[in-house]
This record gives structure tokens, sequence and C-alpha cells, in this order.
């Protein structure tokens, strides 16, 4: 079902963030045509009051511009918190692209996080900040998971997007996010993107909220074999699957020669290095210190 679409006026797109990534945070639509079954940011519903389920409207917003946009220089944007900037709608509304025009030449630094290939098409606008990254989300190989889990572009299509644009000189992170216990295989992924990306971030699948009963009722009917292990993690609060997985990834970097951090001090390093691999699983930890760049060796 195609999502409801509206156009609202907003006074203001930039929100300052607590992101220990940027300062502002930018979301130029509001709801999200993915529909990912496991989306954090469903939790908008509560301030949108829209009766259609997540994944069922999608709100276009209208800006009067950005005024004063040097007051920004130096300031690093995150395009995308609780949104996909280039979700479908961004094909008939424009609404990134529009951003992206009117912060030219005001020095920001921008981030970009989506599931979609159609991020391409603004490579001539994203090549002419400083420092722009783009972040692909990416937690399974196996594409029939992905289109149980999300209405997005098939993986293969955001894999091939990241190529292009790395090879553009843009840097570009492979975010594998939400982890699902057993199923993600971090190392397949990372291997499958490695010459593609200048960082890998691993977060955790969290479940909280109306999607939690979701994800596992469709754990118990479609792997029954993990039902235990999730109840374990997600009614039980064990963090054992953590600890062990932050092993593993940490043994396997050290054999593949990557650096396995805290924190993330990419933009440091010379573009054609070897990406770094954050272990984000204990992420309130790493906001508490995001200052601290914290090696694992």
């Amino acid at each position: 079902m195609e999502p409801v679409l509206r156009q609202i006026e907003v006074k203001n797109i930039l929100t300052k963030s607590n992101l220990p990534v940027a300062d502002y945070s930018v979301n130029p639509y509001t709801g999200c045509a993915h529909a990912c079954r496991y989306c954090y940011a469903s939790f908008m519903k509560r301030f949108s009051n829209h009766p259609e389920p997540w994944g069922g409207f999608v709100d276009v917003k209208l800006w009067p511009g950005i005024r004063h946009k040097e007051r920004y220089a130096g300031a690093e944007l995150f395009i995308g918190s609780v949104t996909d900037p280039y979700q479908p709608a961004e094909e008939v509304f424009g609404r990134t692209r529009a951003l992206l025009e009117q912060l030219q030449g005001s020095g920001c630094r921008i981030s970009i996080a989506t599931k979609s290939d159609l991020v391409l098409r603004d490579i001539d606008l994203i090549r002419t900040f400083p420092d722009s990254r783009v972040s692909f989300s990416i937690n399974t190989l196996d594409e029939d998971f992905r289109a149980d889990m999300d209405d997005a572009r098939p993986i293969g299509c955001r894999i091939e997007a990241m190529r292009r644009l790395h090879e553009e000189g843009i840097r570009t992170t492979c975010f594998i996010s939400p982890i699902f216990p057993l199923i993600t295989d971090c190392r397949a992924i990372i291997d499958a993107c490695r010459d593609k990306c200048n960082l890998v971030w691993l977060e955790n699948l969290n479940l909280r909220g109306d999607y939690k009963p979701v994800i596992l009722e469709y754990i118990r009917v479609h792997h029954p074999e993990l039902s235990a292990l999730y109840d374990d993690i997600y009614r039980r609060g064990r963090r054992d699957y953590w600890f062990s997985l932050d092993q593993e990834m940490r043994a396997y970097c050290r054999q593949e020669g990557l650096e396995y951090v805290r924190n993330d001090d990419s933009m440091s390093r010379p573009f054609d290095s070897p990406p770094i691999v954050v272990n984000y699983f204990f992420h309130e930890e790493v906001k508490r210190n995001a200052t601290r760049v914290d090696s694992m060796k």
C-alpha cells in the first residue's frame, strides 16, 4: 500500500542534536515509506498524531529557506536521523536536494544516512561539502530476509551506490544495523563492502515500544530455533551475546588487519586506508564518552 502523502509547512529544518556524531539533525520528511519493521523512529507517531501505521504516511516538509547559513560553518549536519532523505517521495518532491542547494557555501559538513541509491543523483552537490559522508544501512546479504524487514531498495543496489560514491572520492560508511543475533553475518557484510567504504559501524538490534512484540513474533514463526536466545536478550535483558560477538569481531578484525575501535576517528585517516570497524553495541557508553577514542585491541 502506498503511504499517505501530505505537504506541511515548518519554520525550521535544522534541529540541535545530542547525537555524538552531529551538531544538528536534519529530516526533510516525517515518516518513511521504507516501513522498516524494527525502526526506532516509529516513536515519531507520538508527536505527529498520525492514525496510519508506521510506513503508512510521509509528511513532506516545506520550509522558508535557510537564513544566515554562515552560522553553520564547521558544524556537522546529520541528514536522515529519523527518516530516509532519499525515500521514494524524494523523487517527486526533491526536498533533500533543495536542502543541499540551500546549504551550499555554508561551510558545514554533512553526513547522510540512507537505504537508497537515489542518493547518486546528488553526487554533484554532495562533493561540494567538506568531509561529506554517506552511510548505507545494510544488515543482511539475504534479500529474502531484507524484504521481510523493510520496503527499501535491495541490498545489491545499496552496495553498488556505496561503490560509486567511494569511487567519486566521497567517504562512505557501511552501517551494519541493526544486527539480528545469529541472523546478521557481520563478517560477510564487511567482506562485501570493505573496499567500498571508509568506515564500518556495528550496532545491535534494540527492541522497544510497539515493534518489540512484532519482531519477537517474527522470530518465533520464521526462526523458532532462535526464540530462546531472543527471549534471553530481549525479555530477560542478558548481554552475553553482544559480549561474545564483540570478541568474535575483534578477532576477525585482527586477522584481517582492520582497526577495531569504540569511536570513529576516520576523518583523520587517508581516504584509501582500510575501513575502521566501530563497535557501537554499547552506544550509551560511547555517547557518554564521545570525546574519547577507546581502541579495543
